[in-house]
Parts: structure tokens; sequence; C-alpha cells
């Protein structure tokens, strides 16, 4: 099986961003590094910024209230930083489809990565799929990859508290 980096790790990786911003080009070459993303240039502060601004619109994709606002809002984004896919085998890692031109600056590369990949991730596995976190004052969020479907939780971590409210709400109703 050949890793198609516009999937799965795409809009992990867009949500790692999202929640935990990068504080340097540093931090950002790394995260994408971690992610997989092999990087044609390195990172200018320039490009820490577009990603930043890039980010806040992609939110707005993840608060989109319903299916048709949240496929618009993205097309937006895939207009302005997607490409016709095209095959490519740079670096040697194996032929693969690139949703973008060949030597972009590094935000270029990364958001296109994220709007292709939040396209392929919405569509394959459902529109509902990508969300904020259901715990109370939480608000990071998360993109369902789970086979069942139905997270709604950031982590597994705010999913228990939540779980440990709910419990603790029910046994204060009893009692009463």
């Amino acid at each position: 099986m050949h890793f198609n980096p516009y999937g799965r790790d795409a809009v992990l990786l867009g949500v790692s961003l999202l929640n935990s911003p990068p504080l340097s080009i540093v931090d950002l070459e790394q995260r994408c590094a971690d992610a997989g993303l092999v990087l044609e240039r390195r990172a200018r502060e320039q490009d820490l910024t577009a990603v930043s601004s890039f980010l806040q619109r992609w939110a707005e994709v993840i608060d989109s209230a319903e299916n048709q606002e949240r496929a618009s809002r993205l097309n937006v984004l895939l207009r302005e930083h997607a490409e016709a896919p095209q095959l490519t085998d740079h670096a040697g890692t194996g032929w693969h489809l690139h949703f973008r031109e060949d030597d972009l600056p590094v935000d270029r590369q990364v958001c296109a990565l994220i709007a292709a990949g939040t396209a392929l991730h919405l569509t394959g596995r459902g529109m509902d799929r990508l969300g904020r976190c259901s715990a109370a004052g939480c608000g990071r969020v998360y993109a369902d990859v789970s086979r069942n479907g139905r997270q709604r939780y950031c982590s597994p971590s705010c999913g228990n508290r939540a779980a440990v409210r709910r419990h603790r709400a029910r046994g204060a109703r009893l009692a009463a």
C-alpha cells in the first residue's frame, strides 16, 4: 500500500496546526515532517503567517453548521490553494497525486495539502466527520477518522471528563 498524503494525515495535520499553532518556522517544518509532508523548500516567516491565516479560514469550514455552507467554504479554499491533480515522484518517494504545482513555497504546499485532504476526508468519510469538541469549555477541533464515525471529542481525555460529568449529574438527580 502506498502512502497517500491527501487523506487522513493531511486533515490531521490541519487539526494539529489549528489546535496548537506552530510558534516558529522550525516548529512548522518539524510538524510537517512528522506528518510525512516532504517540503520542497525551507519555511520562511511569511509562510508561517500565511499558514496561520489559512487555518483561520479553514476553521470556518469546520464551524459551518450546514453541509452546503461547509462545502462552499471549502470550495473557495480549494480554488485558491489547490490545482488539478497530477502524478509526481518527487524525492523518489513513489508515484502519487499532487493537487498543486511543484516547487511552491511552504505555505502553498501546506494549504493545498490541507484543503485537498479535507475535501477527500469529508467526501470519503462523511460531511459530519470534522468538528469542534463537544466537551464543555474545550473548543478544540477534531477530524473523525474512527471506523464508526461517532467521534465527538478532540481526545479521550475530553470524552472521559464529559462521561464523568454526565455520571455525576445522573447521581445527583437520583439522590435529590
